[in-house]
């Protein structure tokens, strides 16, 4: 095995052994960028020089006995949207073009007081209005979509080009492309990881969070990312938690919600499939599956769009009128369509997102967790506009995506997108496990004990 197919728990621990060093992982991942870039697209930019100065520098703190925790030596792709200091955030713009971070976010900060390395930076959908990541193809087949919005963070940790990656999420960012590219996406509950210094889509829906090989691996970085920062209006005062999922996968005592609404309706029967399987599996490992129904489901959507689109349109106010030319179509209609939702039309969806809370509330009281897709369908190919239903029903691709990643956005709850099989194509599905809030310890370690009912991982076959 390669360096660049370790998992970062597998590369910790045998960077802590000593059995491999940080530059040896580094150059291995770093020349892996080398051969799949040409095909997939998913960096903005690659730290290739300061990257083997900061693991010369983790190999030379770890022989004098200055080992930082489980991410020091170990390489990481932040999407475009994080601040790093004296490195450009393009947002995967033009209208970025120029711009350089002048300090770090908090982030990256804590990655970078951890010891990480930064290989580079991944490209997001325009400012993370997307579901698709247009610049970058999916690691299983680059001629279809690699979601979005964190495609670019997706891409690189499927295809062994970064351990692990930052990613953000507002609709589904994380989870959507992590389901399309077969690797695992947490969406930590809001507030919990800070925003600060990451460019905004949509101010009360935004989240940081990872996307790993693992689960294991998510929980690594997740107590990496994780605290109370001030300068976050929405960050939590919660208190430091160890996230590593138990080693004992028996889920004896854990109650599995089982939708009977909402997340089945209009889903691929392979998608559909796979995710009756997985809650089997689960109930094998002692869960007990519990039928719940999903309250207000016909507003989730509603009021994702209510949210976001006035949102995004205020960041952009300004940009939207000086260079709006600068921006790809797609998005600029989207900003402009935000831009006529009225004050009354968006404190309405501020209620609702509230009465939607509450209605969730009362269902996680019943259950530890939920089981779901991640998304309807897999990667679509690219340039595919829509997806037409067995019931005759016709959906865009966006819509189809966003449909079912977009609760865990209006309720602020944890979740959680672990790989669950192939469909007959060899795409990856996702399934989808959302939890209470601050509730990622219980998410993680039923995602944990679920992933090791699965055969071994192996990176997306791209050469």
């Amino acid at each position: 095995m390669q360096p660049y197919e370790l998992s970062l728990g597998a590369a910790a621990t045998r960077i802590r052994e000593r059995r491999l060093s940080p530059v040896e992982l580094v150059d291995s991942v770093l020349d892996r960028i080398d051969r799949v870039e040409p095909r997939l697209g998913a960096y903005v930019t690659v730290a290739a020089e300061q990257a083997r100065e900061a693991a010369r520098r983790a190999e030379w703190e770890i022989a004098r006995g200055r080992y930082r925790g489980p991410l020091h030596g170990v390489p990481v792709g932040l999407k475009d949207l994080i601040d790093v200091a004296g490195t450009p955030t393009s947002a995967s713009s033009r209208v970025r073009d120029g711009h350089r971070a002048t300090a770090d976010s908090t982030v990256a900060a804590r990655l970078r007081a951890a010891g990480a390395v930064l290989a580079g930076k991944t490209h997001t959908h325009e400012f993370a209005y997307g579901l698709t990541t247009p610049q970058t193809g999916n690691a299983w087949d680059p001629d279809r979509v690699a979601g979005g919005s964190s495609g670019g963070s997706a891409v690189a940790v499927a295809a062994g080009a970064a351990t692990f990656a930052l990613g953000t999420d507002t609709g589904g960012s994380i989870r959507v492309p992590a389901a399309l590219n077969g690797v695992v996406g947490l969406k930590p509950t809001y507030g919990l990881v800070p925003r600060h210094g990451v460019t905004s889509l949509s101010w009360s829906l935004d989240h940081v969070g990872p996307i790993t090989r693992t689960v294991e691996d998510a929980a690594l970085a997740l107590a990496a990312l994780a605290g109370h920062d001030p300068r976050d209006p929405a960050s939590l005062a919660a208190p430091a938690v160890d996230y590593r999922p138990e080693r004992d996968p028996d889920l004896t005592g854990v109650r599995v919600g089982v939708p009977n609404t909402y997340y089945l309706d209009r889903v691929d029967e392979e998608v559909a499939s796979a995710v009756h399987r997985a809650v089997a599996q689960l109930e094998a490992l002692g869960a007990r599956p519990v039928e719940v129904e999903i309250p207000m489901a016909r507003y989730l959507v509603p009021t994702l769009w209510g949210l976001t689109a006035p949102e995004a349109a205020a960041y952009h106010a300004r940009t939207l009128r000086t260079v709006p030319e600068l921006y790809q179509a797609d998005v600029r209609v989207l900003l402009e369509a935000g831009e006529l939702i009225g004050a009354g039309d968006y404190l309405r969806a501020q209620r609702a997102r509230t009465l939607i809370r509450q209605a969730w509330a009362r269902v996680l009281a019943e259950v530890d967790v939920i089981a779901a897709p991640t998304v309807p369908t897999t990667a679509v190919r690219v340039g595919q506009e829509t997806v037409t239903w067995p019931d005759g029903t016709t959906e865009s691709v966006s819509d189809a995506y966003v449909r079912l990643s977009a609760p865990a956005n209006v309720t602020g709850v944890p979740a959680l997108s672990v790989p669950a099989g192939h469909d007959a194509a060899g795409l990856p599905i996702g399934l989808q496990l959302l939890g209470r809030p601050l509730g990622e310890r219980t998410l993680l370690r039923v995602g944990h004990a679920f992933e090791r009912t699965r055969p071994a991982r192996v990176l997306a076959p791209v050469v």
